[in-house]
Parts: C-alpha cells; sequence; structure tokens
C-alpha cells in the first residue's frame, strides 16, 4: 500500500514510525512532516490543515490509505472528502468529530446514552452561565465548547474564577467560534487516565491505557500543557476497570453514534476520571478526543507488538471484529523535551545535538515533534514541545532511568523537561 500520514508532531513520529514497519506498506509520506519523521517517511511540504492540497495530493500519487492525525483536519472533513473519492481513510468523519470539536455535543451524546460523566449545562449567555456557577457553587469547570488548542478549560477554584472564564469567552471573545458557548460543569476529583479503543463504527476494540502529565513543572506544578510525558500501561486501570470502561463508557458511545447516524470510525481517546468511592473506584468521562493522544501515542507505538497498519486498516473497513492485538508486557515511558519558555513564549531555530546518542540508548526510541532540518543538515527546534524520548522497560523504573539516560545524552541547551515522569506509578 501507499500510505500517508496527515501531522507533524510526535503522535505522527511514532505513527510512521509503526507504519514503517508493516509489511502492508510499499511507501509512506507524511505532511507535513518533521525531520525525525524523514527518517521513516517522505515529507510532503502540504499543511495538515490545507484539506484541498491534501486531498489533491492523493489524487495524484494514487495514495491507497491515509491516517489523520491531528483532530484539525477530521473537524474540517478531510475524511468525507476521501471517503468521497474512494479512498480509505482512518479517521472519523466532520459529523462523527464532533464528539471533540463540541464538548457540548459530546456532553449531550453522554447523556443521551447514559455514559457516566460530571453533570453539566451548555450556555451563551454569561449571566444564566454565572448564575448556574452560584446555584453549584466552586470548584466548578468552564470549558469552550469548540477547539481552543488545548486551552479552553478553566478548572475553577473560586466562583469569581468561573465568572472570569465565562467572561473571557462569551464577552471577551478570546476563543473566538470556539468560544461562541461553554460549557459549565461539575468538578470531578480522582485520578485521570487515558484510554483509546479502535472503532469501525459499530465495534470497538480496546487499545491500552496511558497516564499523561499535563503541568509543565515538576510534582504537577506549573501551567497546563499540551502533555509533558506519559506512560503506558496505567496502573490505576485494572483490567476489571477496563472492562467496566469498555461496557459502561466506550460501547455505549459507539452504539449512541451509530444510532444518531454518525457511526464513529477511527480512535476514540476517552480522557478518565477515576472516582475513589466507598464501593471502590468508578471511571467517569471527562472528554473524548478523536486521535490519539500526544504524548501517549508514542507509548502506545511502542508497546504495540501487533502490525499497526493492519490494526488501522480493519478500522476503517468495518472489521475490527476479526483483528486480535498483542501487547509487549513492558512499561513504555515517554519524556517531553520542551523549548525554554513553553508553554508561554518560547525560543524557536535552536540547535538539538546529541540525537544520535540519546537514540542509541538500549530500549529507547527518540521521537520528534516540533523540529526542521536546516539546509546544513543541523537539527533545529520549532516548536514548543519538540522530542519525545521514549524508552521500553520491564518495570516503570526502568524505563524511566532509561527515558533519562537518553534525556541527559542531549546536547541541547534551550530545552527543558520535567525530571518525575511516571511518577504516580514508581513502586504501584
Amino acid at each position: 500500500m501507499k500510505v500517508l500520514v496527515v501531522g507533524s508532531g510526535g503522535r505522527e513520529h511514532a505513527l510512521c514510525w509503526a507504519i514503517s514497519n508493516s509489511p502492508l506498506c510499499d511507501k509512506l509520506y507524511c505532511a507535513p512532516g518533521n525531520a525525525g519523521i524523514a527518517d521513516v517517511a517522505a515529507l510532503v511540504p502540504i499543511g495538515s490543515e490545507d484539506v484541498d492540497a491534501l486531498v489533491r495530493f492523493v489524487q495524484d500519487n494514487a495514495i491507497d490509505f491515509v491516517v489523520v492525525g491531528p483532530e484539525g483536519p477530521l473537524v474540517l472533513g478531510l475524511v468525507d472528502r476521501l471517503t468521497a473519492l474512494g479512498v480509505k481513510a482512518f479517521g472519523p468523519s466532520a459529523a462523527a468529530a464532533e464528539l471533540e470539536g463540541s464538548k457540548g455535543f459530546m456532553k449531550d451524546i453522554l447523556a443521551k446514552y447514559g455514559v457516566p460523566t460530571a453533570f453539566y449545562e451548555r450556555f451563551k449567555d454569561p449571566e444564566a452561565a454565572k448564575a448556574y456557577v452560584r446555584k453549584h457553587g466552586a470548584p466548578i469547570v468552564v470549558k469552550a465548547d469548540g477547539l481552543a488548542a488545548g486551552k479552553g478549560v478553566t478548572v475553577a477554584r473560586s466562583e469569581q474564577e468561573a465568572f472570569d472564564a465565562i467572561d473571557d469567552a462569551l464577552v471577551g471573545g478570546r476563543f473566538g467560534a470556539a468560544g461562541a458557548e461553554v460549557v459549565v460543569e461539575e468538578f470531578l476529583d480522582g485520578e485521570e487516565v487515558s484510554f483509546f479503543a479502535l472503532c469501525d463504527g459499530e465495534n470497538a476494540l480496546p487499545l491500552a491505557s496511558a497516564q499523561d502529565h499535563k503541568a509543565v513543572g515538576d510534582g504537577d506544578t506549573g501551567p497546563n500543557t499540551g502533555g509533558m510525558g506519559a506512560y503506558s500501561p496505567a496502573p490505576v486501570l485494572t483490567p476489571d476497570l477496563q472492562d467496566r470502561v469498555m461496557r459502561e463508557i466506550i460501547l455505549p458511545t459507539v452504539k449512541g453514534m451509530a444510532a444518531e447516524g454518525k457511526p464513529f470510525k477511527g480512535v476514540l481517546f476517552a480522557g478518565l476520571m477515576i472516582m475513589r468511592t466507598p464501593d471502590g473506584p468508578v471511571p467517569k468521562t471527562l472528554e473524548f478526543n478523536v486521535r490519539f493522544g500526544d504524548p501517549e501515542c508514542q507509548t502506545l507505538m511502542m508497546r504495540l507488538k501487533s502490525d499497526a497498519l493492519a490494526a488501522l486498516v480493519a478500522a476503517a473497513d468495518g472489521v475490527l471484529d476479526s483483528i486480535d492485538l498483542r501487547w509487549h508486557e513492558q512499561t513504555a515511558l515517554c519524556v517531553v523535551m520542551a523549548a525554554s519558555g513553553y508553554p508561554g513564549d518560547y525560543a524557536k531555530n535552536t540547535e538539538i545535538r546529541g540525537l544520535d546518542k540519546a537514540g542509541a540508548v538500549d530500549g529507547v526510541t527518540v521521537f520528534h515533534a516540533g523540529t526542521k532540518r536546516a539546509e546544513d543538515g543541523r537539527v533545529l527546534s520549532v516548536g514548543g514541545r519538540v522530542l519525545g524520548v521514549t524508552a521500553l522497560a520491564p518495570t516503570v523504573a526502568a524505563a524511566q532511568t532509561a527515558a533519562y539516560k537518553a534525556v541527559d545524552a542531549l546536547d541541547w541547551p534551550d530545552g527543558f523537561c520535567r525530571r518525575d515522569i511516571g511518577w504516580r506509578a514508581v513502586g504501584r
């Protein structure tokens, strides 16, 4: 097959790395890709949200299968355009991608089909939203309805903080059209975990759990980011809890979307809160995403023994019930190297050295996210999150040790990382 992966981040590098190892893959392209992806795929200089140009490339190059990495082109309908041309693609239609594109739509689906989640209401009127906050008190969560680049969620510790978030979105227009409506919902307290399942419109196949580290600083301090590291599996999601998540959350959502006439194909990424109750742990749904997480994808691809491309094609073909996935029992742990200043203003075009030395550490693969190769061959940083140093080892502690050994082999004075990725799982 001739395969095109759309995107340029660490998630897409991990997908390209896994797909390039498939005997089904004859030629692999990535648009637009990055310096690391260039080692396993031919780079195509087309932005991930330039749907018209992507469709032309697919037609001109007789691409057999397209894997869409980020949510933007999914919400814009790239899969719909490809399907209309008879080209297979991995990812949901624009209608199904509303599970991520609109938090209000997602919450309405959960409520309609009995999927456990926080209580909520949707608002376009700021005074009505504030009255709801006063009724329920703080802590409470305010979310911009649409895609806001990960910046649209406020966990308000006081009513005033919630009022400010409401005004930012509905009065100040901070998020543009994405903030024209807000969801105000109950604050859930517990342990967060990410869970992934492949879906083919009718069936769902569990992948694996992972735990992300959102805060920029050690000990979960500082502002939230797109993710400073992750590990898989997450010990908090026991086999019994995973079965419960499939039964109570994933499958009802897949069946519900089919009943709505919006069958979901692709990967369903459930952000879960594991609540501690007198009757034991209870999973509730914080959010759905309609693509792999980043950096969770890096850990999943490292652990996957089976042919990744075959599994993605089966999801697109509607035959997931014929697939059986095998996983390494080991732990994969990813440490994100970010540019100084991230998640605020950060340095760009700084040179990264020592990549070969870091990649030579036993069990380690260095996935690129925000990188480009200069004309003279140097690798430069061009994003906020720049590298995902990922290790596979028998235990969390061993994976942690290997990943940080590779981090320390890098020569990049303008980069930084958290030094405690995996702390929740060490010793569990």
